[in-house]
Order: C-alpha cells, then structure tokens, then sequence
C-alpha cells in the first residue's frame, strides 16, 4: 500500500498508539489501514459415495482439482459463500451444509473452511473457473494432482471419518505449502 484509500496521501508503516504491530498509517489523515485475513469457503459437496471435485481453469494451480471453495464476499454469511462458491465453480446446488474442517494458513494471510453438503442432483457442469467437474469415488481421487494441501487433507478427513459415520468440525494450522503434515490437528 503505498496511498490512503481516505484521501490519497502517502502512508507510512509505523505501529500506531495502542498498537503492538506495524500497519500502514496516514501520514496526513492519520487513518490506519488494518490487513486482515482472507476468508476462503467452500464445500465438499457428496453424492451417494463420491465426491465433486473441480478442475481449475485458473491459476493458481491451473489444471489441479480441488473442492469447489473460493474467497468469501462482503454481505454474505460463511455459508452463503460456500454455496455460491459451489455454483460458480461447479454449476451445482448443494443442500445440509455442515462446518467441516477449519485450516489457518498464516502464512499467506488465509483461513479456509469447508463445509459438508449434500448434492441436490446430479446437474453440475464445468462453471467460468473450473475445465471440468467430476464426481470421484475414495479409490479414483487424483491425490497427486490436487490443488493445494488443505484439499487433500480435507479429503483423507472426510473418508476416514466417514468409516466411523462421525463428521467432528476439525482445525489445523498449515504453516506452509510445502509441509503437508497437519500440525496442531484436533477435532473439536
């Protein structure tokens, strides 16, 4: 950030008067520009025994399949997120949205939350940001072409608690891309 979005002068990075963190701060105005985390929604959307996965047609990770999730916009609940990230992405609508996995993702500024649901039907189809869209079965999921981490973890979530037929919303912190290992994981 370079100029206050308040009235267009420089801004400087200091940590403000009852602050303990640098942020961005007027230096005419005196507004501080807080940056907060983005929230990213989305669903595993489930049908019988399968799952609905995206393939992206954006990057990044263009070509990758992941769940159908994307940024949460201002005026929408969590879960209105969830199902409007499902139809954009997949041209589905998705009903008993249950939270199912939280990730902390410091950092790059991010938490993603991820939603159960149940398919309305078998209409779905490859939206402006997917190539493609596809239900898998547990044995078919391409493990090696998904997107990102918090993907394939929601997903080895997903089928080991399905065995036991007990969905607990579970948290992590995944402290990079390159460490797959949860850390901290527990089932709330």
């Amino acid at each position: 950030m370079k100029y206050c979005n308040q009235c267009g002068n420089p801004v400087l990075i200091r940590v403000p008067d009852g602050d303990n963190r640098p942020r961005f701060v007027c230096g005419s105005c005196h507004t501080v520009h807080y940056e907060n985390p983005r929230i990213v929604a989305g669903c595993v959307p489930i049908w019988g025994d399968q799952v609905l996965l995206c393939r992206r047609a954006i990057e990044p990770r263009r070509g990758y399949w992941t769940l159908p999730a994307g940024f949460m916009e201002n005026g929408e609940t969590l879960q209105q997120a969830a199902e409007r990230e499902t139809l954009e992405e997949a041209c589905a609508r998705v009903t008993d949205l249950q939270l199912y996995t939280l990730f902390d993702l410091p950092h790059i500024n991010q938490v993603y939350m991820f939603f159960r649901a149940q398919l309305v039907d078998l209409e779905f189809c490859a939206g402006d940001e997917s190539l493609e869209v596809k239900l898998f079965e547990q044995q078919s999921i391409p493990w090696s072409e998904l997107a990102f981490p918090t993907i394939g973890r929601t997903l080895e979530c997903f089928f080991a608690d399905r065995v036991q037929q007990t969905f607990p919303v579970r948290t992590e912190a995944v402290t990079s891309y390159r460490n797959r290992q949860p850390q901290n994981a527990r089932a709330d």
